[in-house]
């Protein structure tokens, strides 16, 4: 079901919403087990001037923004809810620029909340290594960055960070930049990130040259213009990087070395929750749920 800036306004109109929508994310809801006073079912009232719920029978007082990324954030929150909806519900991505039109804030608060959004993606996306028996894993790597300087294969990389990723076919996708494509880089990282008895499909990469050893891995050689081979090529994920990349390219225009792993977990997240736009948003608003402070 499509959720819809309307959809969102109605459920979020004022700051006091979003609170209550972390103080059930955070907490299960409004009537809990007081953690002072111990009485069950007590019920925390939300406060007038502060960001907090108190317990009506000690006073106690709950902080659900403690320990996220509104703590101690005079931006509103519905300010920041809105830039979660506007960041799920793209193709491509929001720019800072776009984020401080839409949300009338300066530049410098708009790039640093769609930082933290991505930073947040990424904790609400990770959920146990791809692939297993029966499953089919691609891999491939590419070069994300300016273009060489100079001539010769010892310049190709300059100016350029390498993006690694891996595709589980009808799952979930997981990419991230890597200091080297050297074998003992990828093939750790594979390990690590790839189940056993899972089928693995690459190109003719030399890095690649001992997954046979644990997987039941093939190569296309797309040196020899192999690019499908039965059940075999690596199609799926050289479609998310040219996706990723023309939204580089359309939207941010350039982005460093420095944070493309952000921007990575943030197109990770997109297509890995892209049946559902509602699943997406609210996944990350339940993703407030993993860091926890209470707070007198």
């Amino acid at each position: 079901m499509q959720y819809t800036l309307k959809d969102f306004q109605a459920e979020f109109p004022n700051d006091e919403a979003c609170l209550e929508r972390l103080m059930t994310v955070q907490y299960g809801g409004t009537e809990i087990t007081c953690p002072a006073c111990g009485v069950e079912n007590a019920k925390f009232h939300l406060m007038r001037k502060r960001k907090a719920f108190a317990c009506q029978e000690c006073g106690r007082h709950i902080y659900p923004c403690a320990g996220t990324i509104f703590h101690k954030s005079r931006t509103p929150l519905t300010k920041w809810f809105l830039a979660m909806y506007l960041m799920t519900s793209t193709r491509s991505g929001v720019a800072a620029k776009e984020l401080e039109r839409a949300l009338g804030v300066t530049y410098k608060c708009a790039w640093r909340m769609a930082h933290e959004l991505r930073k947040l993606m990424a904790s609400a996306d990770y959920a146990g290594p791809l692939g297993g028996p029966g499953k089919h894993v691609e891999i491939d790597e590419t070069r994300i960055g300016g273009v060489a300087r100079g001539k010769g294969h010892a310049r190709k990389d300059e100016n350029k960070t390498i993006l690694f990723g891996m595709v589980e076919r009808d799952g979930k996708v997981r990419t991230g930049p890597v200091p080297d494509d050297t074998m003992y880089t990828l093939e750790n990282i594979i390990i690590e990130n790839v189940t056993p008895d899972t089928v693995i499909t690459t190109d003719g990469h030399s890095s690649y040259g001992r997954l046979g050893r644990a997987y039941a891995h093939s190569a296309v050689n797309h040196l020899a213009s192999e690019y499908v081979r039965g059940i075999h090529h690596t199609n799926t994920i050289e479609g998310h990087w040219s996706h990723f990349k023309r939204a580089i390219k359309g939207t941010h225009v350039h982005i460093s070395g420095k944070h493309l792993w952000k921007y990575a977990a943030e197109f990770n997240y997109r297509r890995n929750f892209r049946a559902s736009h509602t699943g997406m948003f609210n996944r990350l608003v339940a993703a407030f749920a993993l860091p926890r402070l209470i707070e007198n």
